[in-house]
């Protein structure tokens, strides 16, 4: 392991043992890197000096900026993270913000800097943006303006959090008023390419947050891998998107793919199906990421508008329909490109090109990572067999601090958590989750983080939370409760428990479908059995 930049040595201290690891293989030429290695430097200041630097990286509502411009201002605020806010190398830095350049910028600024990125959604509420913190031990925030709110209660919880500082506002405080008067130059530091640079929160079964662990080379490797064998896009391409680049599904197609080859992103802050198609007209993109909730929308309304400029979709986030497949086909004349990555993967590992699509797969692994179907026991299965999807590559799990890293990686295979089935020409066919997690229109949400948020309401006495099938949103977040004597089951206490459950977690979680239950199955030691709930939902 090569020499590490960090000082702070918290995150390289709390890796999982190295016997947990997972195999990486770095099998492609594009793939060998040097021992030395700065993602943000790679993605920033390398594309202006090999040219790039008056072409435009990031657009957004009335704001174009050039590599160049893109790179002094990340410049700027590395410097203010350095010399205002003290950070040393290896120190965790929460940025909270939508898709906006601000957010974009500083995040790039984080990796210059040698910190370690923790992005977070800007749904999230202050009880989960406490545990983010208090995992990843973040010291610092730097947070959009209009998000302060929740950030600030967590803040009061959190003692290691030692600073906030805005941008986006008004305030002489802020991100843009200190870096104002901060060189445009930044000597980057010198970072291992297997140091730390970004921790990603995913959601588990239980609701307890995991902190998946990327380092510099992690994120380029990313970047080399299915931008470069499916999308094979190019500095004339412009991206767009509907996925916050704290997933690292949105990072990737939104900020890190587009920049590493010189393109452009078009960074919205909240977009519907509507001003999703809207964008693409506008800004005349060419490459667009979303989930198959949306494509499934926006098959209705593209008539509407002039998407002459799109050539590329990418579907990931769930699975994606052959009946959303066709529609958007039939609606647009394009293939979609779908693809399952995860968090703990930092992208896309199969997919397929628009030529090489099959009816009902998510494509073939891609090149640069190896794909099986294993048992339980860890044996390759036989094409045809369901089982569970085991993947291998040049990224790979290593989780912060958590025992359940040993679930996610066996003997050099991560396991997903995902059932598949593999066909005899290595098109893998998605099945079902295996685990508790509902995936609800590219959300993953924990179906006991609901039931905790449900638990309380006076009126809750015992509930369940599983995922349904559901055609728009591939599944729908359903909760069956069991009242608390003196409560009755109407329409307007439901509305009141969908509402309690929006105040207390991200609101994109609540439950859409309510049952009220006189009981819940449970084995004779009393505990839940939510399959016998899921059979009756099939």
């Amino acid at each position: 392991m090569a020499r590490t930049a960090h000082v702070d040595t918290f995150v390289r201290d709390n890796q999982p043992p190295p016997e947990q690891w997972p195999e990486l293989r770095f099998d492609l030429p594009e793939l060998q890197y040097p021992g030395r290695l700065n993602c943000a430097a790679e993605l920033l200041d390398r594309l202006v000096e090999s040219g790039h630097g008056e072409r435009v990286a990031l657009r957004a509502p009335g704001t174009a900026l050039s590599y160049r411009q893109l790179l002094a201002l990340a410049n700027r605020i590395a410097h203010v993270l350095r010399e205002d806010m003290g950070l040393v190398p290896g120190n965790r830095v929460l940025l909270r913000g939508p898709n906006n350049p601000m957010m974009a910028a500083c995040w790039l600024a984080v990796l210059k800097a040698g910190g370690i990125a923790v992005a977070t959604m800007p749904l999230l509420r202050a009880s989960e943006l406490k545990a983010i913190i208090d995992k990843a031990h973040a010291t610092l925030a730097l947070c959009d303006a209009r998000l302060a709110e929740e950030l600030r209660l967590a803040q009061a919880q959190c003692p290691q959090l030692g600073r906030i500082v805005l941008f986006n506002g008004e305030e002489a405080g802020g991100v843009e008023a200190l870096a104002a008067g901060k060189p445009d130059t930044f000597d980057n530091v010198d970072t291992a390419a297997e140091d730390i640079a970004l921790i990603a929160f995913t959601s588990g079964t239980t609701g307890q947050p995991k902190g998946t662990l990327h380092s510099h080379r992690d994120l380029i490797a990313s970047c080399d891998c299915f931008p470069r064998s499916i999308l094979k896009h190019g500095p004339e391409d412009i991206f767009c998107g509907t996925p916050p680049i704290a997933f690292t599904f949105g990072l990737g197609g939104l900020l890190t793919f587009p920049l590493r080859f010189g393109a452009s992103t078009v960074l919205m802050e909240r977009l519907l199906p509507d001003s999703m198609l809207q964008t693409i007209q506008d800004f005349k993109a060419t490459i667009c990421f979303t989930a198959p909730t949306f494509w499934r929308q926006m098959a209705g309304l593209a008539k509407d508008y002039d998407l002459s400029s799109l050539k590329k979709c990418v579907s990931a986030g769930e699975a994606l329909p052959d009946a959303t497949r066709q529609l958007w086909k039939q609606a647009t004349g394009i293939e979609i490109i779908d693809g399952i990555g995860s968090t703990e993967m930092s992208h896309i590992f199969i997919s397929h090109t628009p030529e090489k699509v099959r009816r009902g797969a998510t494509g073939y692994a891609i090149p640069g990572y190896q794909a099986r179907i294993v048992d339980d026991q860890g044996r390759p299965l036989p094409p045809g067999t369901v089982g569970r999807l085991a993947v291998k590559g040049p990224t790979g799990c290593r989780y912060l601090a958590d025992e359940r890293q040993k679930n996610y990686v066996q003997d050099g295979w991560n396991l997903t958590g995902d059932a598949y089935l593999m066909d005899a020409d290595g098109y893998f066919f998605y099945q079902a989750r295996t685990d508790d997690m509902i995936i609800s229109a590219g959300y993953n949400i924990a179906g006991p983080e609901v039931e905790n948020a449900l638990l309380g309401h006076p009126a809750v006495v015992e509930c369940a939370v599983i995922g349904v099938p559901d055609e728009e949103r591939g599944q729908l977040v359903k909760a069956f409760i069991v009242l608390r004597p003196g409560f009755e089951g109407t329409p307007a206490l439901v509305k009141e428990l969908q509402d309690f459950v929006k105040a207390a977690i991200a609101p994109y979680k609540y439950p859409r479908a309510v049952e009220f239950m006189t009981e819940l199955p449970k084995t004779e030691t009393g505990k839940l059995q939510r399959f016998r709930l899921r059979e009756n939902h099939r």
